[in-house]
């Protein structure tokens, strides 16, 4: 309820603009007060995501093998089916959300990560993505935490400091004419204290709104991360999911690869000594069947046909991974 008292605030900027202008069409200070409302209004809206400047949109027909098994790997969770799914060439992070005015479900993958697994750690990490996608409650929650930081941002935050660009200014002045600067800068300070002091009686209340918003949300956090793994396990076992979660602290899978990329190998070579030094046993042999209900060694090894060309174009730069 708190959340959407947040969000009612920005419709009533949006709507007061627009009631603003529509009331006196023709008066300049109409669209002026009217447009500083609407704009208020737009800075403080609802973000509807959207993909990472790095990411590339496989196609469909190009990608069958792995679109099958995001849908299987979907189905089996209970969400959407992805409607895309986006390689990121050196992000580990593999998720799920909806981006855009359609709301289109998109998958995105983080090639370093899922070059390193079998199938059915693969199968985890999906499971684990999907599992995580925020219910409607959520997503309201968590776009009102950030239209309050957009909020305290402008009115106390870093951007309500002096300008860089006036003080250089200010510089310019006093060393070229004196007396100009003299004579603004009363009208500066009283602009700045009065701006100054609008943030800090407008900045209380909002830091209090965060503040108990915020405790609400970390109250429910327990029971949110307890439906995600519900979820997960809905698809996996507890020990796959905890076999994932091991790899991915340790992060021993990286620095293989990026030695392997820079001593010119290939792509198959690199996969088969990531999953020889982390899935296989000293004694040469899996410790337990790498494949999964849900996707064969067969199966995985198509999608890494299919990704092949963007393995290898990613692969060029795992030099940079910290």
């Amino acid at each position: 309820m708190l959340a959407l008292v947040v969000h009612l605030l920005t419709l009533a900027f949006v709507a007061l603009g627009g009631w603003i202008i529509l009331r006196a069409p023709g008066s300049v200070w109409s669209w002026l007060l009217g447009g500083v409302s609407l704009a208020i209004g737009w800075m403080l809206r609802p973000r509807l995501g959207r993909l990472p400047a790095d990411a590339e949109v496989l196609d469909r027909a190009a990608a069958a093998e792995l679109y099958a098994l995001a849908d299987r790997v979907a189905d089996r969770v209970g969400v959407k089916r992805p409607g895309k799914v986006v390689l990121l060439d050196l992000a580990r992070r593999t998720g799920y959300d909806r981006v855009g005015l359609a709301r289109t479900p998109v998958l995105l993958i983080g090639l370093p990560l899922w070059l390193a697994l079998p199938p059915r750690q693969r199968v985890a990490l999906l499971a684990r993505a999907y599992a995580r996608t925020p219910t409607g409650d959520e997503r309201v929650v968590s776009e009102a935490l950030a239209t309050l930081d957009a909020w305290r941002d402008a009115l106390i935050g870093p951007g309500s400091a002096p300008l860089k660009a006036r003080s250089d200014a200010e510089d310019k002045i006093a060393a070229g004419t004196p007396m100009a600067l003299e004579a603004v800068h009363p009208a500066y300070d009283v602009t700045g204290f009065l701006g100054r002091l609008v943030g800090r009686v407008l900045g209380g209340p909002v830091l209090l709104t965060r503040y108990l918003l915020a405790r609400l949300a970390r109250a429910g956090e327990s029971r949110v991360r307890a439906r995600h793994r519900a979820l997960t396990l809905r698809v996996v076992s507890e020990q796959e999911l905890a076999d994932l979660e091991a790899l991915e602290r340790r992060g021993g899978y990286v620095a293989p690869m990026q030695a392997a990329a820079l001593r010119g190998e290939s792509v198959s070579a690199i996969r088969r000594t990531v999953l020889t030094k982390f899935q296989l046993t000293a004694d040469g042999v899996w410790s337990s069947a790498p494949h999964s209900e849900l996707l064969g060694t067969g199966q995985s090894d198509g999608i890494d046909e299919e990704l092949a060309a963007h393995y290898a174009r990613a692969i060029r730069g795992f030099g940079l991974i910290s």
